[in-house]
């Protein structure tokens, strides 16, 4: 039988490869956009594949009144997908742009949550999932922004767990590893924006260095196949981790942490 299941951040990347997937299966999907131009785009296909049971609306998580739609839609899976990426050095990125990472990745994410688990808590059953990253247990050089805010997620899915549990609500996190849709790419970029090689202490070498991981990250289908397959389950892992060569790279790290020294 098919679920209701509404997505935030379907505009793009995995969030909109999940939409689709999921309409696919035969979902009933509500996919919001950070923008108009998204929501145009995605009608476009919606249109193009025919018979899709897939409502398309703007929804920016950080806007209050966008926020308040959420309340109009009776849905059983709340996707908390939405976010942004920005890289940097910690020790030098500018305060405002940390700020506004957190204000769409942990602020407003858990905002838009709070009326997904009014209503799941109403009705007595439902899931939350919340899209965490391999950077909500892991950290690598001049990530640190985007793994600060996973991390919280970690920490606010974990909790919220317990909290809803009694009333019949799950939550989950999925867990995805470095996928080639562009958007750990972006974030990259960003950093050139503001950094100086005359005022800052950061070598502009190292960062290109670390940048050239992103030559080797998967296919996001992969990732997409694995979302479709986790959404709508009723019952599965409280943390999907994928693939699973991020898994035990995710496992390994956290057990070296015990014994790391400085």
């Amino acid at each position: 039988m098919g679920k209701t299941i509404f997505i935030t951040g379907a505009g793009s990347g995995l969030g909109r490869g999940a939409a689709l997937g999921l309409a696919k299966q035969g979902h009933r999907v509500i996919a919001t956009t950070e923008i108009t131009s998204q929501k145009t785009d995605l009608m476009r296909e919606v249109r193009e594949e025919r018979g899709l049971d897939i409502e398309v609306f703007k929804l920016d998580i950080t806007n209050e009144r966008d926020r308040a739609r959420i309340d109009n839609h009776d849905f059983d899976v709340f996707v908390a997908n939405a976010a942004i990426n920005e890289g940097g050095p910690l020790g030098e990125m500018p305060m405002d742009r940390f700020r506004a990472i957190f204000e769409v990745n942990v602020f407003a994410t858990l905002e838009s949550v709070q009326f997904a688990a009014r209503k799941l808590v109403k009705k007595g059953k439902g899931k939350i999932v919340f899209l965490s990253s391999m950077a909500g247990i892991i950290t690598t050089p001049y990530g640190g922004p985007y793994a600060a805010t996973k991390h919280a997620i970690e920490g606010m899915a974990l909790t919220l767990k317990d909290e809803l549990e009694e009333f019949g609500v799950q939550v989950a996190t999925i867990n995805p590893g470095a996928y080639n849709t562009g958007f750990n790419d972006r974030a990259a970029e960003e950093k050139w924006k503001w950094y100086d090689g005359e005022k800052n202490f950061t070598r502009a070498e190292d960062m290109k260095k670390q940048e050239k991981g992103l030559k080797n990250q998967f296919d996001p289908e992969d990732m997409i196949e694995k979302m479709i397959e986790i959404i709508p389950a009723d019952h599965h892992k409280f943390r999907t981790v994928h693939p699973e060569k991020t898994e035990k790279q995710m496992k390994e790290t956290e057990k070296e942490r015990w014994d790391m020294e400085i």
